[in-house]
């Protein structure tokens, strides 16, 4: 199995590193994808895609266990998670995982296709002790799993909830901490915080 982890990335810091790692040995999956895109729901990210890029790459390094999958970048406009999984059903024959926090499964009525995500993959959400969520519909009643074996079995149309150890960091807070002469050391890579300053990017 292969896990799909997206997000923004803007910049990305140990939440987002240590999350994916334990999603894949949680689910003994052969990598984690992580794809850095730019959703239609979002406001524009602060730094550019290339520079997103190229800090997901300095905080992966030669981690084999994390690919960087950058189609949604190449792709151009804005990101469907659903024109992703097609293309990685496509290029996989191996069962995908999509994993996504609470908040986004919250609002995942309003993302494009999303009835047909379900078709591609199985959906994971990510939750923590304090999470909220919304009543689930019928939809989403047909489709929960609760013994992730089961995920195995099938290619597609799981929904299963997962909690994980997350670590309070911000990708919001970082950037506001930079902005107002903070030190981010320790929230992410020290390579990441290098290519932040060589670039001066978050300053107001």
């Amino acid at each position: 199995m292969i896990g799909i982890f997206g997000g923004t990335f803007d910049p990305v810091h140990f939440g987002h590193l240590r999350s994916a790692l334990e999603l894949k040995a949680l689910f003994e999956l052969d990598h984690v994808r992580l794809i850095p895109c730019m959703p239609s729901h979002r406001s524009q990210t602060k730094a550019s895609a290339n520079q997103r890029l190229d800090m997901l790459e300095l905080a992966v390094g030669n981690q084999h266990d994390l690919i960087i999958d950058a189609q949604e970048l190449e792709r151009g406009g804005y990101s469907y998670t659903f024109d992703t999984l097609t293309s990685l059903r496509h290029n996989h024959t191996q069962t995908l995982l999509l994993f996504i926090g609470s908040d986004a499964f919250n609002h995942l009525t309003t993302w494009y296709r999303w009835q047909e995500i379900f078709d591609l993959a199985h959906v994971v959400v990510i939750t923590r002790p304090d999470t909220v969520l919304n009543s689930l519909s019928d939809f989403f009643k047909k489709r929960l799993i609760h013994d992730k074996k089961i995920l195995k079995k099938y290619s597609a149309g799981g929904l299963f909830f997962q909690e994980i150890t997350q670590l309070a960091i911000s990708a919001t807070a970082i950037r506001g901490m930079i902005a107002a002469g903070c030190s981010p050391r320790f929230l992410l890579p020290d390579a990441v915080i290098d290519y932040i300053t060589q670039h001066q990017l978050y300053k107001e």
